[in-house]
């Protein structure tokens, strides 16, 4: 099993600042992550080495880029990633994360408190069903990892969103350039390019 210094020198090429308390809680959550992968399909990576570049890697490392502050709404969460682990460097975000898989749900309501990082709301609606049910619900940032339809999700979140609040979406390079020409809800910044990956961009956009 890994431990701290195997955690900072896997995390090493994002560059992050993480204290040796914000560590742990990423070790604690690896390890809910491998034991319940071994139950349930959370992630397709099974080596912990991976799971940290992949997955805890690239979604801490939109604070390289970015702060966020207020309340979060992370769409299709699964195992977490971005929604959850952000709250490891941002901990008073208040979050609240959409997965319609109740076993996934019961996992992120684990790792929430194990990694002490409640409260976080953990719904069942997908993310059509959340603004048809919650008209008023304002947001400072939502967060998107590894979906599809972006011709659908980009309109209805940017309808959730306060006005300057920030749309973050972790995307393949052929998905951003479908960003860049078609949506006009957000205005994008410059795409950031993933460590590590040669096809991997994190966009952000501003409502």
């Amino acid at each position: 099993m890994l431990i701290e210094e195997g955690i900072r020198r896997l995390l090493g090429p994002f560059e992050l600042e993480l204290t040796s308390a914000q560590v742990g809680q990423v070790l604690t959550y690896l390890d809910l992550l491998l034991h319940w992968n071994a139950k349930i399909n959370l992630t397709a990576i099974r080596t912990p080495e991976g799971c940290v570049t992949r997955h805890f890697g690239e979604s801490l490392y939109l604070a390289r880029w970015t702060s966020l502050q207020g309340n979060l709404l992370d769409v299709g969460s699964g195992a977490g990633f971005p929604g959850l682990v952000l709250r490891i460097i941002f901990p008073p975000l208040t979050t609240t994360l959409l997965e319609p898989v109740a076993k996934k749900r019961a996992f992120l309501k684990e790792v929430a408190r194990a990694c002490g990082i409640a409260p976080v709301e953990v719904r069942a609606d997908r993310l059509e069903d959340y603004v048809r049910r919650n008209p008023a619900a304002r947001f400072d940032c939502v967060t998107a990892r590894a979906v599809g339809a972006l011709d659908r999700l980009v309109p209805q979140a940017a309808k959730l969103l306060k006005s300057q609040g920030k749309l973050c979406l972790w995307v393949s390079r052929a998905q951003g350039e479908e960003l860049s020409q078609l949506h006009k809800e957000v205005t994008w910044d410059a795409p950031i390019r993933v460590p590590l990956a040669r096809q991997r961009e994190i966009w952000i956009g501003t409502r």
